[in-house]
């Protein structure tokens, strides 16, 4: 915690690209995923990433290597859906513990490999948003159903945070919110976990600004969503994903403006063409973001969907021996949300 804290004041730091991504461009084929111990398995495996942690571990090993080369300050798990909610479509819900446990020591080994002096490497261990919502009707003519609930997310949260912990991670994320709910299950299972070890790990939350409305998935504005969570008391509070730089920007400007903690952002490499693929450079994309830095926008930058070692490469260029944002002073209020933000006056 210690480094981590010093890191922060002395320099804007790297986090790494898109694990997903890396894994597309590598193209694992149904045996890859299934690998020896899992050649046998009653359903189809390929798409589930997670997996390859265990049955290709060499793959990810070789993947966050090549983001700690780029650069990465911090690099993290393959376990964006290792959890027991979202590996049940494979019926692997009895193997997240083991995936969030082995990819955290993945990127411990990959860490202590490429940690110096200087350049000290930490890893954040990764929890994604579940493919269930809290607070949105999967049914279009039953608004008021549900396919999970508050207890089940917290449940599923709180097993993953555990096993990350248990695996060596120095920093747990909860990334890619589109559910404020969601996090806030989650913010709840990691306080609690924290507060049965007696540990005090750093804690990082990024939501995702979904479209040009500017919002989250569930409805709420960048700072309608910072209330929102703003009790967690995170290290970092932050933005990935959906939108590229040029258009996640006004949202990244939002949140220093109004976060007392440190901010970071790691935006796709642009938007989706009509193949699905990403078609921002790293060099376009570094120039955004050293603009952002330029601007004293940022803590932590690095890439989401699309991005790659050499995208994380140029952004470190870019950011190198650039200021770090300094926190703002928040004057103290009643800050309250539902989809806006409302502010208390005097």
């Amino acid at each position: 915690m210690t480094d981590l804290i010093t890191a922060l004041g002395d320099r804007i730091l790297v986090l790494d690209g898109a694990m997903g991504t890396m894994i597309q461009n590598h193209d694992p084929d149904e045996a890859e995923y299934r690998g020896a111990r899992f050649a046998d398995w009653d359903s189809d495996l390929k798409g589930n990433n997670d997996l390859l942690t265990l049955s290709n571990p060499d793959l990810i090993r070789e993947i966050t290597a090549q983001y700690a080369a780029a650069g990465s300050d911090i690099l993290t798990t393959n376990t964006f859906s290792a959890t027991t909610i979202a590996q049940a479509d494979y019926g692997m819900e009895d193997l997240a513990d083991e995936m969030n446990r082995a990819a955290a020591a993945v990127a411990r080994d990959v860490a202590k490999e490429y940690a110096t002096a200087d350049k000290p490497r930490f890893v954040a261990g990764v929890i994604g948003p579940t493919n269930r919502t809290a607070s949105i009707s999967p049914d279009v003519n039953d608004p008021g159903k549900r396919n999970t609930s508050f207890e089940e997310l917290a449940a599923a949260y709180g097993a993953s945070a555990a096993a990350l912990l248990d695996g060596g991670v120095d920093i747990i994320l909860l990334e890619t919110i589109f559910d404020t709910l969601n996090a806030k299950a989650g913010i709840y299972a990691v306080r609690k976990l924290m507060r049965e070890r007696g540990v005090d790990i750093p804690l990082m939350i990024s939501g995702t600004i979904t479209d040009a409305s500017g919002r989250t998935l569930s409805g709420q504005t960048t700072e309608a969503f910072y209330n929102s969570i703003a009790h967690a008391k995170a290290l970092t509070v932050g933005l990935n994903c959906a939108l590229g730089p040029d258009l996640l920007r006004e949202y990244v400007a939002e949140i220093s403006r109004i976060a007392p903690c440190y901010t970071h952002a790691y935006p796709n490499a642009g938007l989706p063409n009509e193949f699905g693929e990403y078609d921002l450079t790293p060099d376009e994309m570094a120039e955004h973001i050293g603009e952002w830095a330029e601007s004293g926008l940022l803590n932590m930058a690095g890439g989401c969907c699309g991005s790659t070692p050499e995208h994380i490469a140029a952004i470190a260029e870019a950011v190198a021996g650039k200021a770090p944002r300094k926190r703002p002073e928040i004057k103290r209020a009643m800050r309250l949300s539902g989809l806006e933000p409302f502010t208390a006056s005097a």
